[in-house]
């Protein structure tokens, strides 16, 4: 009997960073300020939050209205286990809400005690963070008017922005971002994964073109047929294209500069990503012929990382010929 496919969570995040402007720069800080504000267009309607260009014209918008902190609910939906970082912890209801003044809405969170107590049309007003920064969850969430005089307890900060002399306008705003899932392997890349573990590169085959897919693929995307073949590799290969990265960014574990390339292992028939060091960065070449560095071996999981990275064999370099239809 064949082993089940191999399965892993994933976990991504980062923190969103970009520049406001003028437009959403008046708005994130008027929300600074407890203000909301929008901006008309060349038809008169009112967008909130305020667009930078016409939908119609395409031109640059400038006139910006001051609307009111309440609004109606056009649409909505329940939120029963809310994520991490949404703007509430228990279950809420995720609304567009037209804001009194405004002509288009807006989503957000609203704080109902359960989805019985939601409807459309339902008048809502805004909850501020107890902390206001010059971000979009400066709003804390919206409840129903009729209850806007209840104590709810505190509110949770806003995301962080980026840091500014004291009085000064928010220009970047900073919004961390995170995507979990479970990643479910394929039955060829299952094997894959557990030959790695054993220090084996083991690919898949057409029977049609007899192109060698490393990592594998189930099926060959020329032919369009199952790659039924198993064939082990070695863990030697040449550079194809390479990239020299000199820009530091945000969880870099190795200080610039250093290479990034493209491998063609010998056998294969496709080039995969890993890093070369072992040399300078700038004696990184196309065709340089180059080796695994393997992790120790009580180190090695089912994942590529098991290989550290690449180094120079310093044997002569594959001539360009030979790889130059894998670029």
């Amino acid at each position: 009997m064949s082993e089940a496919p191999l399965s892993a969570p994933m976990n991504i995040g980062f923190d969103y960073t970009r520049s406001v402007g003028p437009v959403l720069g008046r708005f994130v800080n008027g929300l600074a300020a407890r203000r909301i504000e929008g901006v008309r267009g060349s038809d008169g309607r009112v967008h909130v939050p305020p667009v930078e260009y016409d939908p119609h014209t395409a031109e640059a918008l400038t006139e910006f209205v001051e609307v009111g902190d309440e609004g109606t609910v056009q649409s909505w939906t329940w939120m029963a286990e809310p994520l991490d970082g949404q703007p509430l912890t228990r279950a809420f209801a995720w609304a567009l809400i037209r804001l009194d003044g405004a002509d288009t809405a807006m989503l957000h969170a609203v704080d109902v005690p359960g989805p019985e107590r939601m409807r459309t049309g339902m008048r809502v007003k805004v909850r501020w963070a107890d902390e206001t920064v010059g971000h979009i969850r400066d709003i804390a969430y919206f409840r129903p008017v009729e209850t806007e005089d209840a104590d709810d307890g505190p509110t949770s900060p806003p995301p962080p922005v980026a840091e500014r002399e004291e009085g000064a306008p928010v220009g970047v705003v900073i919004t961390p971002v995170h995507l979990k899932y479970r990643h479910s392997a394929s039955p060829e890349e299952s094997r894959y994964l557990r030959g790695l573990a054993q220090g084996k590169l083991l690919g898949q085959r057409c029977p049609v073109c007899h192109k060698v897919y490393l990592p594998p693929r189930g099926a060959c995307p020329t032919d369009g047929v199952p790659t039924t073949d198993e064939v082990e590799l070695p863990d030697t290969g040449i550079i194809t294209t390479f990239c020299v990265v000199n820009v530091p960014f945000l969880g870099q574990r190795i200080k610039p500069p250093y290479v990034t390339a493209y491998i063609l292992i010998d056998g294969a028939d496709i080039a995969f990503l890993h890093l070369i060091l072992g040399c300078d960065a700038a004696d990184v070449r196309m065709g340089m012929r180059v080796r695994a560095s393997w992790r120790p071996r009580e180190e090695w999981t089912t994942s590529l990382e098991n290989i550290a990275h690449f180094e120079p064999t310093g044997k002569p370099d594959a001539p360009y010929e030979s790889f130059a239809h894998h670029l």
